[in-house]
């Protein structure tokens, strides 16, 4: 069942509908980093590099030196943890456009079956937040344990494997069923959607790709949804 709806979901990342998707995703998050780039920028101009610019007459010759060191390491470090915030940045702009994945799997490998319905606005928002902190979060706890030889990436995969399934397994039920509902399908079905979860936690693992793990997660969960709700009688509306 899980291979299953993981080669569905990555049969699906090829299609023109889901690269549009994704070049959205993709571009507006190039726009948001340009942005905190001259911000950032910006404020180091302002509070650094132009007060010890004035003071540069009264300083010795090797302080100009060092002002322009000082610059060039600000300037790595900015581009450094810009490069670090691609992942979560994408991650949280994806999730405005879930239900957008969700409709195409549906439509798509689902014809004949009812069609879900789009979260609310504020929904969406708060669940594309709450990925964002879930990325961050199972990425801390990790790298905190990465001092335990061994027990660092199966904490990676255990943390991130429970808290990415919940959420887009959540997601996708929503569709369908009422909040209540959703989560009492996901705990009925728990082993089933934590391994599920180990599979985005995977994809997530790996540098670029990783860049796909919203857009993946989301028609994964469409998949697995359908089947369980198979299992258990249907999807409810």
């Amino acid at each position: 069942m899980i291979v299953e709806a993981a080669m569905a979901a990555a049969g699906r990342l090829l299609g023109a509908e889901f690269r549009a998707v994704f070049f959205k995703t993709l571009g507006l998050t190039v726009l948001v980093l340009i942005g905190l780039w001259f911000a950032i920028t910006g404020l180091f101009d302002a509070f650094a590099i132009d007060p010890l610019a004035a003071m540069l007459p009264e300083l010795p010759d090797w302080a100009g030196w060092l002002g322009l060191l000082a610059a060039i390491l600000a300037g790595l470090a900015l581009a450094l943890g810009l490069g670090l915030l691609i992942a979560p940045v994408t991650a949280l702009i994806a999730g405005l456009f879930l239900d957008d994945v969700a409709e195409i799997v549906e439509r798509e490998d689902y014809p004949r079956d009812p069609p879900g319905r789009a979260l609310p606005m504020a929904t969406s928002v708060i669940v594309s937040v709450k990925f964002l902190g879930l990325v961050v979060l199972g990425n801390l706890l990790a790298l905190v344990l990465l001092l335990v030889p061994g027990v660092n990436l199966v904490a990676f995969f255990v943390v991130n494997g429970y808290l990415l399934g919940r959420e887009f397994f959540e997601f996708a039920a929503m569709r369908f069923r009422d909040e209540a509902d959703a989560k009492a399908l996901r705990r009925r079905h728990a082993g089933t959607v934590f391994a599920a979860g180990l599979v985005i936690a995977l994809v997530l693992s790996v540098p670029v790709v990783n860049l796909l793990t919203p857009l993946f997660a989301a028609a994964m969960m469409v998949h697995l949804h359908k089947m369980v709700s198979a299992r258990d009688g249907g999807a409810r509306r």
